[in-house]
């Protein structure tokens, strides 16, 4: 159980360096000049990312189940409440279709911008990765926020503030 402030802060610092490798691994496939290769690699970076983020915040699907029954419900609320729906669950391939669904535009001038030389493989590349930078940070964030409330739950009398 993350236990201080600290030790959150820590795990949020090593979980954003996580996302700037994987964000480089999707701008590298960004770059190759197949149709739907780079959203293949993202769906398939995400599919992973997210879930090793949840855990290291401690809040994956088969953390949250071996929770006290009132302590999952939180994690569950602050989640939802932040409009996240990955916290605490399954991350499937699914889900990530989903989220990235969201930033589609994006994503689609990427691909489309590939196709122009060299530019466009710069553009796509750069587009690429601030989307993925994106959508981890984000996840990073909804995690933090919940660990936080965890560790301030006051019945758990670990830390408040």
């Amino acid at each position: 159980m993350i236990t201080s402030l600290a030790e959150l802060d820590r795990i949020r610092d090593e979980t954003r360096r996580l996302v700037t490798n994987r964000s480089l691994m999707s701008a590298g496939a960004a770059v190759v000049p197949i149709p739907g290769a780079d959203l293949v690699a993202d769906i398939g970076l995400l599919t992973t990312l997210l879930p090793k983020i949840s855990e290291r915040f401690q809040l994956d699907h088969e953390q949250v189940e071996k929770m006290e029954p009132h302590l999952a419900q939180q994690v569950f609320v602050v989640a939802s409440s932040m409009g996240n729906n990955m916290i605490g669950r399954m991350v499937t391939k699914r889900i990530v279709a989903g989220l990235l669904r969201r930033i589609g535009a994006r994503l689609a001038v990427g691909s489309v911008a590939k196709f122009v030389p060299f530019a466009g493989s710069v553009v796509a590349a750069s587009i690429s990765f601030g989307a993925m930078k994106l959508v981890g940070n984000a996840h990073i964030e909804d995690c933090y926020k919940t660990a936080r409330a965890l560790i301030e739950e006051p019945s758990q009398g670990v830390l408040r503030g």
